[in-house]
C-alpha cells in the first residue's frame, strides 16, 4: 500500500534514492551522462518527494520512463554487433513490391518523394512527426488525470511492451532506413550519424532546428524494422476506442496515425515494409498483453498491486 502521509516512508526513500543513484552511475559509465539524464532524474525525485499525489504520479509514469531508458541503453550494445545489417535486401524488396516507374527507372517510394515534394506537405509532415511520442504520452497522462487509472496502467504497460517487442526486432534484424541507402548506397558504415532526411525541409521552412536536434541524439540509425513511429498511434487509437472517447478525438488520433505513416515514407525515414511491420508490432503487442499477460496469475497480481499503489 502507498504511504498516505505527505512524505514517503523510510523504505520508499532509501529504495528510490538508491535506484536513482545506481541509474546515474551506470549511465555515466556505460552510456555517458547527458543533461537530460540529470534533468529527468531530478524531475522524478521532485515528483516523488513533493507530495502524496505527485508521488503516485511519479510511480505511474514508470512505464514511460522505462521506455526512454531502454531506448537510450541500446547504445551499450548496438544491434549491429548481434546480427548483420540489412541494407540492400530491404531496399530491393521495397522496390519489387512498391516500386514507382520514373523516366524508365524504378524508384522506391521514398526516392520518388525525395524528387517530388511540396512545401505544404513538408510542413504537415513535420507536424505529424512531432506528434509521434508527445500525443501518446499526453493521452496516457490524461487517462491518469481523469482517474481511469486501471485503463491508464494497461495503456502505459502496453506502450512499454510494444516498444520492447520493437527493440527486440531491431536486434533480430538490424536494418538501414531508406535515407541511408539513398545517401550511402549498400555499404555498411558503422557509427553513421542520425539524419533528418526529408524532415530537414520542415526545419528549413520554419527556420528551426527541431529535427536536427532530435536526430542528433539518435541511439542507432540501423533500427528501421519495425517502425515504432508507425506503432505508437495505433496503440493510442485502440485505447481511445476502448475508452470510448469522443468522436473528434478518435478522428484526430486516426488522422495523426495515418499522417505519421505517410510521413515516415515521404521523408525517407522508413520503407512501407517498416511501417507495415510497425503496425503489426502494435497489434500483436496489444493482443499478447490483453489476451495473454493479463490472463496469467502472476502478472495479474503484479498489475493489481501496481494499480492499488497508484490508486490508493
Amino acid at each position: 500500500m502507498i504511504n498516505n502521509t505527505t512524505f514517503p516512508s523510510k523504505k520508499e526513500t532509501v529504495t528510490v534514492l538508491g535506484i536513482t543513484a545506481i541509474f546515474i552511475v551506470l549511465t555515466a559509465v556505460c552510456v555517458g551522462l547527458r543533461p537530460e539524464h540529470v534533468f529527468m532524474s531530478g524531475l522524478f525525485l521532485i515528483l516523488f518527494f513533493a507530495s502524496r499525489a505527485t508521488r503516485k504520479l511519479a510511480v505511474a509514469l514508470l512505464p514511460f520512463i522505462l521506455f526512454g531508458i531502454s531506448y537510450d541503453w541500446m547504445r551499450v550494445y548496438p544491434n549491429y554487433q548481434v546480427n548483420p545489417i540489412d541494407v540492400e535486401g530491404l531496399y530491393n524488396l521495397e522496390k519489387s513490391w512498391f516500386g514507382i516507374r520514373e523516366n524508365g527507372a524504378v524508384l522506391i517510394p521514398s526516392e520518388y518523394f525525395a524528387l517530388h515534394h511540396w512545401q505544404t506537405a513538408d510542413f504537415l509532415a513535420g507536424l505529424f512527426y512531432l506528434c509521434w511520442v508527445p500525443v501518446p504520452i499526453a493521452f496516457g497522462i490524461w487517462l491518469y488525470l481523469v482517474k481511469d487509472r486501471r485503463l491508464y496502467l494497461r495503456y502505459s504497460m502496453v506502450f512499454l511492451f510494444v516498444n520492447l517487442i520493437g527493440f527486440a526486432g531491431y536486434y533480430i534484424h538490424p536494418a538501414a532506413p531508406p535515407w541511408y541507402a539513398i545517401n550511402y548506397g549498400f555499404d555498411v558504415v558503422l557509427n553513421t550519424p542520425g539524419n533528418t532526411a526529408g524532415l530537414a525541409r520542415f526545419d528549413e521552412l520554419t527556420g528551426l532546428s527541431i529535427f536536427q536536434s532530435i536526430y542528433g541524439q539518435n541511439a542507432n540509425v540501423f533500427a528501421a524494422v519495425p517502425s515504432l513511429h508507425a506503432a505508437y498511434m495505433v496503440v493510442a487509437l485502440v485505447y481511445a476506442l476502448i475508452k470510448k472517447c469522443r468522436t473528434w478525438v478518435i478522428i484526430l488520433f486516426a488522422t495523426i496515425m495515418l499522417g505519421i505513416w505517410w510521413t515516415a515514407v515521404y521523408t525517407s525515414h522508413h520503407y512501407i515494409i517498416d511501417v507495415s511491420l510497425g503496425i503489426l508490432c502494435a497489434l500483436v503487442g496489444i493482443l499478447i498483453f490483453e489476451k495473454g499477460l493479463m490472463k496469467t496469475g502472476w502478472f495479474r497480481r503484479f498489475f493489481d498491486n501496481y494499480y492499488h499503489y497508484i490508486e490508493a
